[in-house]
C-alpha cells in the first residue's frame, strides 16, 4: 500500500523563496517612485509565471515543448519588441529535430544555451545557427538537427552543459511580415510516455522556478547598477558579458542608462553601418521593454527617417518634439536602453546629450 504524504512544507518553501526575489526592490540604487516600484512588483510576478512556465510545465527534455519566455507582456533583459522569442529545455543526451517554415521572417536564428540565470546569471552559448546559413528543402522548409556529436546537413550543436535552445524572429514590421512556423520533437532513444510526477520532480522544478526568479532578477539590477555608473551615454566596454548572458553573437548591444529632469529630452545620434538590421528600444530599470504594443517606445531601421547625411537621430522625451525620431519615455525619467547593430562590419557607438525642450 502506497504511504499518505503531504508537501505543505515543500510549497511553503517555495513561496519562501520566492518572496526572497522581491529584495532586489529594497536596493539602494533601486527607483522609488510609485510606477517604478509597482513595474518592479509586476515585474516579479511575470517572472515567476515564465519561471513555472519553464521549470515546471516545458521542463520534460524527452518531450520538448516551445514555449514564449518572453512576450508583449513578460519582458527580461532588454528584450527585443521587433522579436518574438521561443524556448525548449533540452538534454545533451538526447538528439532533437527543428522543423521551419520560415513565411515572412526576415532574421531568424537558433542558439542552444547553457542555463545558469538561477545560480550565476548566465546563459553561455553552446551552439548557434542563423537560417541563411542553412540549406533548405525542396519546399522550402528547413530541417536542423540538434545534437552534441556532429551531423550531416544542417546542424545546431549542443555541449554537454546545453539546457535550452532558443529561437529568434526578427522583423522590421510583426503587425505586416508572417512569423516563421517552427517545431521540435525529440529522435532517437527515449521514453515513449512521460513519466508520472513525483514529489522529487515537483520538489526539484518549484524550487528551481523560485530560484530562477531570483537569480534573474537580480541579474539584471546588477547591470542597471552598472550602466547607472556613466548615465545618459552608451556603454563602450566588453560585449563578452552580453554574449554570455544569452546574446545573439551576430549583434552587438549597446546598453546604456538614462536619467532626465521634467523638460530634458536625450537624444541619440549615429551614421547606421552596413548592417542586417538595427533598433532602438526604451526599458524600465527592470531592464523590462516598455509597452511597445500601445507606446512609441522603440524604433527600427525600417521605422526610422533619415537626416540628409545618412546620419539617424532619436529623440526620448515625454512628448514629441517635432525633429528627429520621437522615442516616447512613457512616463519614466530614469531607465534603461539598449542599441542594437545586427550582423554589422562596424560597431559606431551612438553619440548621446541630454537638451532642454
Amino acid at each position: 500500500m502506497a504511504q499518505d504524504i503531504r508537501l505543505d512544507a515543500l510549497w511553503r518553501k517555495f513561496c519562501d523563496d520566492l518572496a526572497e526575489a522581491g529584495e532586489v526592490l529594497l536596493r539602494e540604487d533601486a527607483p522609488k517612485t510609485a510606477l517604478d516600484q509597482a513595474e518592479g512588483v509586476r515585474y516579479l510576478s511575470r517572472l515567476t509565471r515564465t519561471a513555472l512556465n519553464m521549470l515546471v510545465d516545458s521542463s520534460d527534455p524527452d518531450f520538448p515543448r516551445l514555449f514564449k519566455l518572453a512576450d508583449d507582456k513578460i519582458k527580461i533583459g532588454a528584450d527585443n519588441p521587433d522579436n518574438i522569442y521561443e524556448q525548449a529545455v533540452v538534454s545533451p543526451d538526447r538528439e532533437y529535430r527543428l522543423t521551419v517554415r520560415p513565411n515572412g521572417c526576415p532574421y531568424l536564428s537558433f542558439g542552444t544555451k547553457a542555463n545558469r540565470y538561477a545560480t550565476e546569471g548566465t546563459m553561455v552559448s553552446t551552439g548557434e545557427v542563423e537560417l541563411g546559413e542553412l540549406m533548405p528543402e525542396s519546399d522550402g522548409s528547413y530541417v536542423i538537427h540538434v545534437s552534441r556529436t556532429p551531423r550531416e546537413g544542417n546542424r545546431l550543436a549542443m555541449s554537454d552543459d546545453t539546457t535550452l535552445l532558443i529561437a529568434r524572429q526578427t522583423f522590421d514590421d510583426k503587425n505586416a511580415q508572417e512569423p516563421a512556423e517552427v517545431s521540435i520533437e525529440r529522435v532517437g532513444e527515449g521514453p515513449a510516455d512521460p513519466a508520472l510526477l513525483t514529489p522529487e520532480a515537483i520538489e526539484t522544478q518549484l524550487l528551481g522556478a523560485a530560484q530562477w526568479v531570483r537569480g534573474t532578477a537580480n541579474t539584471f539590477a546588477d547591470w542597471s547598477e552598472w550602466f547607472k555608473g556613466e548615465p545618459n551615454r552608451i556603454y563602450e566596454g566588453d560585449q563578452t558579458v552580453f554574449q554570455r548572458a544569452g546574446g545573439d553573437p551576430k549583434i552587438w548591444y549597446g546598453h546604456a542608462y538614462f536619467e532626465l529632469q521634467p523638460g530634458e529630452a536625450w537624444v541619440l545620434e549615429a551614421m547606421p553601418p552596413e548592417c542586417r538590421m538595427w533598433n532602438f528600444q526604451i526599458d524600465n530599470w527592470w531592464m523590462e521593454s516598455l509597452d511597445h504594443v500601445h507606446q512609441k517606445v522603440w524604433i527600427n531601421g525600417s521605422q526610422a527617417t533619415y537626416e540628409d547625411d545618412g546620419r539617424v537621430v532619436i529623440v526620448c522625451a515625454e512628448e514629441d518634439p517635432g525633429w528627429g525620431n520621437w522615442v516616447d519615455l512613457a512616463g519614466h525619467r530614469t531607465g534603461t536602453a539598449l542599441w542594437r547593430w545586427i550582423e554589422a562590419e562596424e560597431f559606431p557607438v551612438p553619440q548621446c546629450r541630454v537638451v532642454n525642450l
